[in-house]
């Protein structure tokens, strides 16, 4: 049984939407990070940086328990364990983790500096709106054309639209109209349906 230590973010979401799609038993820890529990000597033993997720697996790949951290070396590692949702042919597998790379890279410090600064900033900061908000509209515009000729970011669905998923799941965050995008609003009511992505948007409840 996985234990899962995580919060409501795209972050975290990423985690537990893997976990549901790959069928894997799992514990949730709640870390509430508005609380700093992610500070807590606990955590850092899992996780030294501090930020959530993180995993425990007591069947790692050499037998032994093994600690993960980072969302997207997670999904890797979890995908890898399962031999799910990431191809096993080489160039689909490439294709795969550039894409989770643009999210992890892009996708997901941009959308988070907009979020921060449009709902959490003590006052408003202009220069930091306008440089983020753009940013992050150019992002979407890269996705929408990667999505005008492709079901998925890959060749198939994959870690990588389980990475992007929960960050565009908040485009009302970022004041973004998905109209705009047609081929991402395409995607992600496409991935929306899916009963193992529902289930994973509720953890931790």
């Amino acid at each position: 049984m996985i234990d899962l230590h995580t919060w409501t973010t795209p972050n975290g979401r990423k985690v537990s939407i893997m976990l549901e799609e790959s069928g894997l038993p799992y514990n949730v820890h709640p870390i509430n990070i508005a609380k700093g529990e992610q500070f807590t000597p606990e955590f850092i033993a899992l996780n030294p940086n501090s930020k959530i997720p993180a995993i425990v697996d007591p069947e790692g790949p050499d037998g032994g328990p093994i600690a993960m951290m980072e969302s997207g070396a997670i999904l890797i590692y979890l995908a890898g364990k399962t031999g799910r949702l990431l191809p096993e042919a080489a160039r689909g597998r490439y294709v795969a983790l550039q894409w989770l790379m643009f999210q992890t890279g892009g996708v997901g410090p941009v959308f988070g500096q907009v979020h921060h600064f449009l709902r959490a900033a003590k006052e408003p900061v202009p220069y930091a709106i306008e440089r983020y908000t753009k940013e992050t509209q150019r992002l979407y515009g890269v996705l929408d054309g990667r999505l005008k000729d492709h079901e998925f970011l890959a060749d198939e669905y994959s870690i990588a639209d389980i990475a992007t998923y929960p960050w565009v799941a908040r485009y009302e965050w970022h004041k973004t109209n998905l109209g705009d995008y047609p081929h991402v609003k395409r995607w992600f009511d496409a991935i929306s349906a899916r009963p193992a992505v529902q289930r994973g948007m509720k953890v931790p409840a």
